[in-house]
């Protein structure tokens, strides 16, 4: 599953709300046994929710993005034995790119 897009409007901005979306986000994913979440983002914010560079678990993006900012927050390590490879994204997201 991918956490994506996520934004918080400059107003209310450093107000939690951004953190808030991303916790509830991953919480949810986890409550149904989602095995991982990747994020396509700033590497200073995410690591602060567990997320860790993607490549780093043979995971990589379709995408010609920085390593760091292609990241993975493995939910269920079990599930995620011997997984690799490339994550595709639906073809509305490339418009953006």
């Amino acid at each position: 599953m991918g956490l994506a897009p996520m934004a918080v409007l400059p107003d209310h901005q450093r107000e939690g709300i951004g953190s808030e979306l991303v916790r509830t986000g991953i919480e949810r994913l986890r409550n149904v046994g989602c095995p991982f979440v990747i994020v396509l983002g700033h590497p200073e914010y995410y690591p602060r929710f567990g997320f860790e560079v993607a490549s780093h678990h043979g995971i990589r993006g379709e995408w010609d993005v920085p390593d760091e900012a292609f990241m993975i927050l493995v939910l269920d390590e079990s599930e995620m034995q011997g997984v690799s490879g490339l994550v595709k994204y639906r073809p509305e997201f490339a418009e953006g790119m």
